[in-house]
């Protein structure tokens, strides 16, 4: 996969990367299996969910890039 931005949508990362489920539960994001959360940006989630999406994008690349 490829750098995580804001705009990367969730479904796409859990598809990609299934074992990075835990850093949006972590964070509150307990709907991942939902339809819309699968389309949904990290943007737009953090927006919902009133977290940092820079902070969660951080944490995701630095898994995903080990």
């Amino acid at each position: 996969m490829t750098a995580i931005t804001k705009q990367t949508i969730i479904g796409d990362i859990l598809d990609a990367a299934p074992d990075t489920a835990k850093y949006f539960l972590e964070i509150g994001m307990h709907c991942l299996g939902c339809p819309h959360s699968r389309g949904e940006s990290i943007e737009e989630a953090c927006m919902v969910h009133g977290t940092n999406a820079d902070e969660l994008v951080a944490k995701l690349n630095a898994h995903i890039n080990g």
